[in-house]
């Protein structure tokens, strides 16, 4: 996080204190789009320490970080018994498919200049994901840092605990917190992450 960033934030006294508290957080391109699409489409409606063990043992079955042909090549039964549901090992051979075979370059390189609701809109086309897994791929495969996931639970009730005291919030009360994070949302929730699991 550079000087920029962390002085639009220090702006809200309340984010502030969570720079104080968690240090310096960044956003930064993953090295492995695919690898990273893979992750969010296991961590899907799981907690963070479920998510953590399945994919580890799905990495395993693999024989390493996932790429497409293994994905497509890994055998179903191993994958099931690594925790992954019959649904999501389907999802992940639709992405995998999606990457290898699609009429779509998906990396960072293909989205270049591409709004992040024309990513959305590219992602979401690919069966098993949803608005949350592609807005979660915008920020941590793609590096954009002016996104606020509210599709996200962790989001939102790190924000009404940071925010409100953990009483209930509108998404648009959401959405007017987060404008005092801009360009760097992204910055703004990983930080409401950071203090919601700590």
């Amino acid at each position: 996080m550079n000087e920029r960033v962390a002085a639009t934030l220090r702006e809200d006294s309340t984010m502030a204190r969570l720079i104080d508290r968690h240090g310096r957080l960044t956003i930064e391109p993953a090295a492995d789009e695919f690898a990273r699409l893979c992750t969010s489409i296991v961590n899907q409606q799981l907690s963070t320490a479920s998510a953590a063990a399945i994919h580890e043992r799905f990495v395993d079955v693999l024989g390493g970080a996932p790429t497409p042909d293994d994905v497509l090549a890994a055998d179903e039964v191993a994958l099931r018994e690594a925790g992954l549901s019959g649904t999501k090992v389907e999802y992940l051979r639709e992405a995998a498919a999606a990457f290898r075979d699609g009429d779509r370059d998906l990396t960072r390189e293909g989205f270049g200049d591409a709004s992040d609701e024309a990513v959305v809109a590219a992602l979401t086309e690919i069966r098993g994901v949803g608005e949350w897994t592609a807005r979660m791929y915008l920020i941590f495969a793609l590096g954009r840092e002016d996104v606020l996931p509210l599709g996200d639970l962790a989001v939102r009730k790190g924000i009404e605990q940071v925010y409100n005291d953990g009483a209930e919030l509108t998404r648009a009360e959401m959405r007017n917190i987060g404008d005092a994070w801009r360009p760097y949302r992204s910055y703004g929730t990983r930080y409401v992450w950071a203090e919601y699991e700590s």
